[in-house]
């Protein structure tokens, strides 16, 4: 396969089966739920994820060979309604895709597609949304126009043979200030996420999958270009000098306190979640900031308020404030989104994210310059900060 020729996200070659495609749609619309499993049929893959998965892409990558295909939908997704408001036929946005395709001996590609925002009472549900791993390893933005990010749940292992990553592309309807976001997990046999000319394999489903779904649900949204390269996602040995980072830790100060004078981070661009992980001279952990967007922030908070063991206030119902011993989180308003961007910093590597002797004015500074920072690249406003 040449993989250099890949062009991702652009025009869908699909071998539709227009029949029993729409058989399914119709059943859709009657029930709002689909749960169907198919063996070995093209027509299952055309038809799996609402008709929307990019089978081709699918097939590119799991091969020729023997597939086995699980479908489920339920509900549906309006561009134009927001998340506090029903449509006439009283429908809510309440969309929730799940597909997954197994080849023999080859691995597996698993879709999920999400309507967001999510219609709930202030933050009543958390695990709306399958995010991308954030481990050990730090996900990197897909780039090339698109909002979406690559990313591995745990570090590489030295000589693994099979690769595992998952790749999210959220796409910021045009109307209303929904989003669809498109997760894909990626595994493949005998594939190392090492290999520059193989990662493109982990993103062209995603990619192709969002172009359909912003057509079929009348999204609108903007649409990144092909992707032919994927950067790595980030090591724990992947250190370097904090004063001169460039990426998502620029500007974050340095701490003699606390010792922190270096940085792991990834570009920054226009990805829905950013991290940057600040250490000591030797890399060892010290405090991990993160900035999560759309549906991302969405779930954050929802996380929160599902917390039954939070004491006082917390991100799901203030702008900005303090966690615990050595935590803090800021939020900024977004131009159409409906959820404001979230920011945290939190001591890394450390029992419930604390320090025993935490460097509370340091951790303002750096959620500050983090935030300002973030948040202007995105075309947010200026951040709500603790303290303010």
């Amino acid at each position: 396969m040449a993989l250099n020729r890949l062009r991702l996200g652009g025009r869908l070659t699909r071998r539709r089966r227009w029949d029993l495609g729409a058989a399914v749609l119709a059943l859709a619309a009657l029930t709002g739920t689909i749960v169907w499993m198919a063996g070995s049929d093209d027509r299952a893959l055309d038809a799996a994820c609402d008709g929307v998965l990019a089978a081709d892409e699918v097939r590119a990558v799991l091969g020729d060979g023997e597939i086995s295909v699980s479908n489920r939908t339920k509900g549906t997704f309006d561009a134009d309604l927001k998340a506090d408001r029903k449509s006439e036929e009283g429908v809510a946005n309440t969309l929730s895709v799940q597909c997954e395709v197994k080849g023999d001996g080859k691995g597996r590609v698993k879709v999920t597609i999400a309507g967001a925002p999510r219609p709930h009472t202030r933050y009543g549900l958390a695990g709306t949304y399958t995010s991308v791993p954030g481990g050990s390893t730090l996900a990197v933005p897909l780039g090339h126009g698109w909002s979406g990010l690559f990313g591995t749940a745990n570090e590489r292992p030295d000589g693994r043979e099979d690769g595992k990553a998952t790749t999210a592309v959220l796409l910021d309807c045009a109307k209303g200030g929904t989003s669809l976001l498109i997760t894909v997990e990626t595994e493949l046999i005998g594939v190392t996420l090492d290999d520059p000319a193989a990662r493109p394999d982990y993103v062209r489903t995603a990619a192709a999958t969002a172009e359909a779904a912003n057509d079929h649900w009348g999204c609108g949204a903007h649409l990144g270009k092909p992707v032919d390269t994927v950067g790595l996602p980030v090591n724990e040995d992947e250190y370097e000098p904090l004063l001169g980072a460039d990426g998502t830790c620029q500007g974050v100060p340095t701490a003699a306190r606390s010792a922190v004078s270096t940085a792991r981070e990834t570009a920054r661009d226009g990805a829905p979640r950013e991290s940057c992980a600040l250490g000591a001279r030797d890399g060892s952990p010290r405090y991990r900031l993160d900035a999560y967007y759309g549906p991302y922030a969405e779930e954050a908070r929802a996380e929160y308020s599902a917390d039954r063991g939070l004491d006082g206030p917390n991100p799901s119902e203030e702008t900005s404030g303090r966690l615990g011993q050595s935590a803090y989180w800021a939020s900024a308003s977004c131009p159409d989104n409906a959820e404001d961007a979230l920011f945290l910093v939190r001591a890394d590597s450390t029992k419930d994210n604390t320090r025993r002797e935490p460097d509370l004015s340091y951790e303002r500074a750096a959620l500050k310059a983090f935030a300002e920072a973030s948040a202007r690249s995105h075309g947010c406003g200026a951040p709500h900060t603790p303290g303010e």
